[in-house]
């Protein structure tokens, strides 16, 4: 119980500073509602409970290929958001709800995944927070690791399903007036997370 406390702590500070994939989500909350926006935290919820099983198992020979290949996966990452936030920042706002749909869900889900493991430091996050908190010592010991990994993967959801819910109470106070300068501000502070990346390359 204790390990698995502590994942959901984990998980949950992690997942809570708004970054580029907070601004996709609330958006996504926005525009096409809470279904979309917590789904879209999975994904990052998904890619967190994995870098964090990477850290918690002591699989020091994957981090190890994630960090030395974090140039490549960081132009991946840098150009996916330009191009993320290029399309969201052109879209113009439906005038009904749109449909929650299958495919639209995958996608969304599919997206935020791809974003958190684009940017293989959070290994070095995760890794640094267990020793902080003397879980270090879970290595060999599978259970105890399974259970940290099961709070991470939580905690970070429980952001996430607070975070689009909370937004989703705003939605109807949005016109479509709103929601163009919604898309306008979200798409352009994806579009500056994605700059950020590919500029931080030149250093």
């Amino acid at each position: 119980m204790s390990f698995f406390l502590r994942g959901i702590i984990i998980g949950f500070s992690i997942a809570a500073p708004v970054g580029p994939i907070g601004v996709l989500c609330i958006r996504r909350t926005l525009a096409e509602g809470r279904a979309a926006g917590f789904v879209s935290g999975l994904g990052a919820a998904l890619a967190d409970a994995l870098y964090g099983c990477i850290a918690g198992f002591g699989l020091t020979f994957i981090s190890s290929f994630f960090v030395s290949q974090r140039l490549w996966l960081q132009l991946i990452g840098g150009l996916f958001l330009c191009w993320l936030g290029f399309k969201t920042f052109t879209t113009a706002p439906a005038e009904r709800a749109a449909e929650v749909k299958g495919g639209g869900l995958l996608r969304d889900f599919l997206s935020t995944f791809v974003l958190t493991l684009t940017n293989p430091l959070t290994i070095l996050s995760f890794a640094a927070v267990f020793a902080a908190l003397g879980l270090a010592g879970t290595e060999g010991d599978y259970a105890a690791a399974a259970i940290l990994v099961s709070g991470v993967f939580l905690g970070s959801a429980l952001w996430w399903l607070l975070l689009c819910g909370g937004v989703g109470l705003l939605r109807s106070r949005f016109d479509q007036r709103g929601m163009l300068w919604v898309n306008r501000v979200s798409g352009g502070l994806i579009i500056a997370f994605g700059v950020i990346a590919l500029a931080s390359l030149l250093r």
